[in-house]
């Protein structure tokens, strides 16, 4: 990634707390910017995230206006494909049927790899072009951000226990709480057990995905610290360094960046599938 000056001057701790701290507006810390009570907004999470879903609308909205069966361009073969893939994934892994299921997953895998996709643009590019404009801080890639991930993971959480009371009905749910996975001899064991097993969800969903990110964020900030520590002689050693480096952790974070979007879109489908099970 590009070299930054604030490295060199300001030391190399600052330089990772300011590109891994989010433009706060609302109830925040006037010196740290951290959120500092429940009426806190991470505006640049909330711009980003809606701005990709829009392109999504967008691009969607355009090429269903140009869709031709008979000769299907470059583009729509693409965005068959991804269609397809999703599609199959819905079928194998999904019992019965639910219109909801497959836009859905679709949705998630999407709107995530675009979300994670942020992470390969140079750190230091948009937060220098916010600078211009008097922005302090500017955090670009909302996967990185765990209230984006939580708010997603907990929406996930909310159709699944809507469609575990749809299914099996409210008793049928608590009988989940009551009797499973030991029987009826164990029921404040069950319960434990059961309460435990369906938080895990939401938590696994979000902080998986928060934590791939993150990391393969501030490994891409380590690597832009080479070029911005070095002086004199050693730049021109470490410069080349940082170009190969940085070209290898792009190639590789591309694929973690896929499988991530891969894995929250396919557990989806997997919690959903169980919620739609009428024994468990």
């Amino acid at each position: 990634m590009s070299q930054s000056e604030n490295a060199s001057g300001g030391g190399t701790v600052e330089y990772i707390q300011h590109h891994l701290t989010n433009l706060c507006v609302g109830n925040c810390d006037p010196i740290t910017h951290q959120a500092a009570g429940f009426w806190a907004w991470h505006l640049d999470t909330m711009i980003f995230s809606y701005l990709l879903a829009a392109l999504i609308v967008f691009v969607s909205w355009r090429l269903g206006g140009k869709l031709n069966p008979g000769v299907p361009g470059g583009f729509q073969n693409f965005v068959e494909s991804i269609l397809d893939f999703v599609s199959g994934q819905v079928r194998d892994t999904f019992p019965g049927h639910n219109p909801l299921i497959g836009p859905l997953a679709l949705t998630i895998f999407v709107w995530v790899f675009l979300m994670n996709f942020m992470d390969l643009i140079p750190v230091d590019l948009l937060p220098l072009i916010a600078s211009w404009f008097g922005i302090q801080y500017l955090k670009v890639v909302p996967t990185t951000d765990l209230n984006t991930t939580l708010a997603m993971s907990l929406t996930v959480f909310g159709l699944i226990i809507f469609y575990n009371i749809k299914v099996k009905g409210l008793g049928g749910y608590l009988k989940m709480f009551l009797f499973h996975p030991f029987g009826k001899f164990f029921v404040p064991v069950n319960i434990v057990m059961s309460t435990i097993e369906e938080l895990a969800k939401p938590l696994s969903l979000g902080l998986r995905l928060f934590g791939n990110l993150f990391a393969g964020e501030l490994v891409f900030l380590l690597i832009a610290l080479l070029g911005g520590t070095a002086v004199g002689a050693m730049f021109y050693f470490m410069f080349p360094l940082q170009i190969i480096l940085d070209l290898g952790w792009l190639i590789f974070h591309l694929l973690v960046i896929t499988l991530q979007a891969f894995i929250f879109m396919v557990l989806t489908i997997v919690y959903l599938a169980m919620a739609h099970a009428k024994d468990h």
